[in-house]
């Protein structure tokens, strides 16, 4: 039965850690945004680990241009960051890092977008039954 809580989602955690501190105070890009790192996958032979990120960008460019010079420059500093890496970690192998931008957040706005817009067709069609169940949502409760 494998472990809940095993050695490389808490290897994952403190490369995260580490890492978004680096970025923060020792990485002085300019180009650089607000880079939030959401989740690190570590493989579980410690040969890479993926680290998925989100940046709130500079004004003047676009969100894909943000997140292609984001990802490039963060690939970059790769080899810098795992070397800093490689000085905390008590691992006898440090990964290597890739980073990822993370659509997750953009995946989860597109689903809810389509099913206000599925929903708003459906109240359209029907709208004697939309209007019984906004005046029912509130009255289903028994005291």
């Amino acid at each position: 039965m494998p472990k809940d809580f095993s050695r490389t989602s808490r290897l994952g955690e403190q490369i995260q850690r580490e890492v978004a501190q680096m970025i923060q105070f020792e990485m002085k890009n300019p180009k650089l945004g607000m880079v939030t790192l959401n989740s690190v996958k570590v493989a579980k032979d410690l040969g890479y680990a993926d680290i998925y990120f989100t940046v709130m960008g500079a004004k003047g460019e676009t969100d894909a241009e943000i997140r292609a010079n984001t990802s490039k420059i963060l690939n970059e500093a790769a080899g810098y960051l795992r070397s800093q890496l490689a000085r905390i970690l008590t691992t006898r192998v440090t990964p290597q890092l890739r980073f990822h931008y993370d659509e997750t957040l953009e995946r989860g706005h597109h689903l809810t977008g389509l099913i206000k817009q599925a929903r708003a067709a459906d109240d359209a069609r029907h709208p004697d039954e939309a209007s019984d169940d906004a005046a029912t949502d509130g009255d289903d409760r028994q005291d």
